[in-house]
């Protein structure tokens, strides 16, 4: 029995994952989760999660993820120390629910004049 040759393994086209599509989306504006939530089509409940692991993998490629804190619409209390970045559910100080949403950004990092690439070619002549 002959064995047919085997047909070469084509590797499926790579698709953009969810969290290079956050950062695509937040690379350009500043956004809430439920923003994000809508472009995306994803629940916002996950969306915390791609941020929390979007803003690690940014830490070690030197950029960085922005947080607007939340604000309380009552008595204006904002919430700088806050680790977590879903919204809180009530203001510490008086006790409202009414909580603007964290708004979210990305920061890339600069790049140096070592890091830009060089000009190909010879410099203009003076005239």
């Amino acid at each position: 029995m002959k064995q047919r040759p085997r047909k070469p393994a084509i590797p499926h086209p790579a698709q953009e994952t969810v969290r290079h599509a956050l950062a695509d989306l937040l690379a350009g504006s500043t956004l809430s989760a439920r923003d994000i939530s809508g472009m995306l089509g994803i629940a916002e409940k996950e969306i915390y999660s791609h941020l929390e692991h979007l803003r690690k993998s940014l830490h070690a490629a030197g950029g960085m993820l922005e947080v607007t804190p939340p604000e309380c619409r009552r008595c204006g209390f904002v919430f700088v120390k806050r680790d977590r970045l879903n919204c809180p559910g009530k203001c510490p100080v008086c006790r409202h629910e009414a909580i603007t949403e964290p708004l979210f950004s990305i920061r890339l990092p600069q790049r140096s004049e070592k890091e830009t690439p060089e000009r190909s070619g010879a410099e203009p002549f003076d005239s």
